[in-house]
């Protein structure tokens, strides 16, 4: 079955690692204080892992690291599965899954977030249509879903921000993450390609780097934080 979460209080931006492939690195992300770790369940993706993977993953990290799953377009049963076997307690939908699917994970009572773009279906306009746990926003520059190593202009989510609880992610990396955050004030980050030494493995020092620039930004609204993992 899959974990429950007991949500931490915090006053900085919560930190997501997507695309994790090792058990021993994602062991090592948990020890240096993330939030969540990322599964990618898409075949077409450099980051894909196996069902066995992914439940190693899963049951080697603390109960306090939420797990996501994350899924393109696959039905209810397939996710259902891969959340129970695994002991995920999130899911990320990162197609142009409909909000029928969004409230059934939720009744299952699993954590659901949405990906809604910029300049690509489903749009931010959109998300009155959802009742998603958070929603995570990217442009949708690439060819893949996700962020593709793109870089954008993160202050066109922060209105949405303003409304909603929001996952900012797409071209974040060590270097720009405090820019990101103070253009965007995201309640949290979502970072893979730009903590990597190669695609599915992550650079510790590099993630190290990143949640020192987390844990230092000025956020304005630092006391109305969304814990969303």
């Amino acid at each position: 079955m899959y974990k429950t979460i007991t949500k931490k209080l915090s006053q900085t931006p919560q930190v997501k690692i997507c695309g994790l492939t090792r058990v021993d690195e994602a062991i090592t992300c948990a020890e240096l204080g993330l939030d969540a770790i990322g599964l990618v369940f898409y075949e077409k993706s450099l980051r894909n892992v196996t069902l066995e993977q992914a439940r190693k993953i899963s049951l080697s990290l603390p109960e306090n690291i939420s797990t996501v799953g994350v899924f393109v377009n696959e039905p209810l049963e397939y996710i259902m599965e891969r959340a129970e076997k695994c002991g995920l307690n999130a899911v990320q939908l990162h197609g142009r899954e409909g909000p029928d699917l969004v409230n059934q994970l939720i009744e299952q009572g699993l954590v659901v977030i949405k990906c809604l773009y910029l300049d690509s279906e489903p749009f931010l306009k959109d998300v009155s249509a959802y009742n998603a746990t958070g929603y995570l926003v990217e442009c949708a520059k690439g060819i893949l879903p996700g962020g593709n190593a793109l870089s954008w202009d993160w202050a066109r989510a922060k209105d949405f921000g303003i409304m909603h609880p929001f996952i900012l992610a797409g071209g974040l990396n060590p270097e720009n993450i405090s820019r990101a955050i103070d253009a965007s004030l995201p309640d949290a980050v979502d970072i893979s390609s730009g903590v990597e030494k190669a695609p599915g493995r992550k650079d510790m020092t590099k993630i190290k780097a990143v949640i020192k620039a987390v844990s230092k930004s000025s956020i304005e609204k630092k006391n109305n934080l969304r814990r969303i993992f």
